[in-house]
């Protein structure tokens, strides 16, 4: 299973690695062209029996390349079946890369984007189950391709549910907050756009990969990167 620095010396220029997975963006001048590409897209992923996920639009198709049962070891040498990038992906984002050269079409990679959301909880263990239900219908999306009580939706119909531990002195407040995941070269203007329409900087002291804003009641935010897949110059 590769990991950030792995990843980043893939060369793929034209993809980002946002959250769990490998994302890009290709723009499009109409709905057919779309559909062309990803016939093709289709077809490669046919060969080594793995596809992206997709989401076409009016004048762009995005996809995400994710393993979702990927293995990982931890330091103890436990093994973890988790959603993560795999050499699979890896290989089948060059080789989206070069159908999409050959269909003509632009990449956008600075326009891709992941919305996860955080949840405060004192037990995430008694109160996962409730929102398993509760958001995607199945309890057994409670920890899947986690180690954790993360909640995920095999299909990818609502954002990825993770819990962040209370702190004992914690008062009443908000619990919820939205992770939003871009690429690292829009992080800054991110951050600007959000400010200047009225957010405050709470803390970037693990800026750029992490940076909370808050809005003018005081909820909370987080922009994310992935600095760990990033190519160093």
């Amino acid at each position: 299973m590769p990991r950030g620095a792995q990843i980043a010396q893939a060369g793929l220029t034209e993809w980002r690695k946002l959250a769990q997975g490998l994302h890009a963006r290709y723009l499009t001048a109409d709905f057919a062209t779309g559909v062309r590409f990803l016939a093709a897209v289709g077809e490669a992923g046919d060969e080594i029996g793995h596809h992206p996920r997709v989401t076409i639009g009016q004048g762009h198709v995005d996809l995400e390349l994710v393993t979702p049962d990927a293995i990982y070891r931890d330091d103890e040498g436990t093994d973890h079946v988790v959603e993560w990038v795999t050499q699979q992906d890896v290989d089948l984002a060059r080789r989206v890369t070069e159908i999409a050269a050959e269909h003509q079409l632009d990449a956008d990679p600075a326009s891709v984007s992941e919305v996860e959301l955080g949840l405060d909880a004192a037990g995430s263990a008694a109160v996962a189950p409730v929102w398993a239900a509760l958001l995607t219908g199945d309890a057994a999306s409670q920890g899947r391709g986690s180690p954790s009580d993360e909640v995920r939706d095999a299909t990818g119909r609502v954002p990825n549910l993770w819990f962040e531990d209370l702190a004992a002195d914690a008062t009443s407040g908000q619990r919820f907050h939205v992770e939003v995941y871009v690429a690292l070269e829009v992080v800054e203007q991110r951050v600007a756009a959000a400010v200047a329409a009225g957010g405050t900087v709470v803390d970037d002291s693990d800026a750029p990969g992490l940076t909370v804003i808050a809005d003018q009641e005081g909820n909370r935010g987080v922009i994310c990167a992935d600095t760990s897949a990033v190519p160093q110059d």
